[in-house]
């Protein structure tokens, strides 16, 4: 009965941080956005160019919907640089598949999420396991990398799946700046991963930071 009464308090605060971080992103205005989606395409540019030493490699991105963090701008720019981009497609039982995006691609609304999805042949976690870098969506990230996701749970499925198989993907969740808060804000629980690093419009953080 405790360990009930200890998971519903981690959601109903998890569920305040989102609301509050949605509430704020509404806000922002247009040109805010637009700077944001540049300065996310610059250095998530920059970061995977580390990564892979400037050869081309493969990244796995998210397209944003509504008032997330703008990635369409560095998904083109990762495409531009010669990267090959798989964009996450929602599948039953909270798995992910994974379609290589283009310029040309089509999208549609996914019917478990609400999300837009590429169109394309689906690819397992095994293909996505041999990505060079990961960007991955939050609402929030602390300082010890625990995120608030969308609350749908994919990802700490997918990155649970990248564990299992031993596989060290350098990862990023893409936040605003004012989305990365102090220790202790944000509650952890077993399924829960935890994340390295935060891509910000202020640059590339790498976590645990003090």
């Amino acid at each position: 009965m405790e360990g009930s009464n200890v998971h519903q308090d981690s959601t109903a605060a998890k569920d305040s941080i989102r609301a509050a971080h949605r509430q704020h992103r509404a806000s922002l205005t247009v040109q805010e956005r637009e700077a944001a989606a540049a300065a996310l395409a610059r250095h998530g540019l920059a970061w995977a160019r580390s990564i892979t030493a400037g050869t081309p490699g493969t990244v796995c991105v998210y397209l944003s919907v509504g008032f997330e963090p703008p990635t369409l701008r560095l998904i083109e720019a990762l495409h531009g640089a010669g990267h090959s981009v798989l964009l996450p497609v929602c599948e039953p039982g909270r798995e992910l598949a994974w379609v290589y995006w283009s310029p040309a691609a089509e999208f549609e609304r996914s019917p478990f999420a609400p999300i837009l999805e590429p169109v394309g042949d689906r690819h397992g976690p095994e293909t996505a396991g041999g990505a060079a870098a990961l960007f991955i969506p939050a609402t929030a990230v602390d300082v010890e990398g625990n995120r608030v996701g969308q609350g749908g749970g994919y990802y700490d499925k997918f990155l649970g799946h990248l564990a299992t198989a031993g596989k060290e993907i350098p990862l990023a969740a893409v936040i605003y700046d004012e989305e990365l808060l102090p220790a202790g804000r944000i509650p952890a629980e077993a399924f829960d991963r935890p994340v390295p690093a935060v891509l910000t419009p202020g640059g590339l953080r790498e976590l645990p930071s003090e």
